[in-house]
């Protein structure tokens, strides 16, 4: 587990398998990514999540809310392999998917300077990236907020089909 100011990253629990479900059968949280996911694809998500963190100790954790305990999201740490089709990879991915309503507080931002900070502190390693697509200003904010940089080096995402309004990603970096 890991706190912040005002958020837990976590282990998922199984409470968390229906809210996880909506967030990502919903339009809004999902404008950015090629389709929504049924319930199958989420738990299936989760269960990868949760697998990962059992394994290694880190992953996108669950967050939830340190005043209410509410689950919210995701926040976290993923390493891309080599043949993930990521520049750069072999690399440790900051992530994170929050509620609609959540958006505007400044939690990704928190949360996302905490796992980098993980990573560095923890994990050892010398950088940390954040990729996302060219039309997802917002996120990319995060990033910037976060301290990382946009390392100039726009990329066809590999699992996005070519031609897709969202095949190509910009790539941020921090170091340590």
């Amino acid at each position: 587990m890991i706190e912040t100011e005002r958020l837990i990253l976590r282990q998922w629990r199984d409470e968390d398998y229906p809210i996880y479900a909506q967030l990502n059968a919903d339009p809004e949280v999902m404008r950015y990514f090629p389709e929504l996911m049924s319930r199958e694809e989420s738990d299936a998500q989760i269960g990868r999540f949760t697998r990962h963190i059992a394994n290694k100790g880190w992953g996108f954790w669950a967050v939830e809310l340190k005043s209410s305990g509410e689950f919210i999201g995701f926040i976290g740490l993923h390493r891309q392999q080599e043949e993930s089709g990521i520049l750069h990879a072999p690399l440790i991915e900051a992530g994170w998917r929050l509620q609609a309503r959540q958006w505007g507080n400044g939690y990704a931002t928190e949360g996302a300077k905490r796992v980098v900070r993980y990573a560095f502190e923890q994990l050892e390693s010398p950088e940390v990236y954040a990729y996302t697509p060219l039309q997802h200003m917002a996120s990319q904010r995060v990033m910037i907020k976060a301290g990382m940089t946009n390392i100039g080096e726009d990329f066809n995402y590999p699992k996005i089909p070519a031609g897709h309004a969202l095949e190509w990603f910009c790539l941020y970096k921090i170091t340590r």
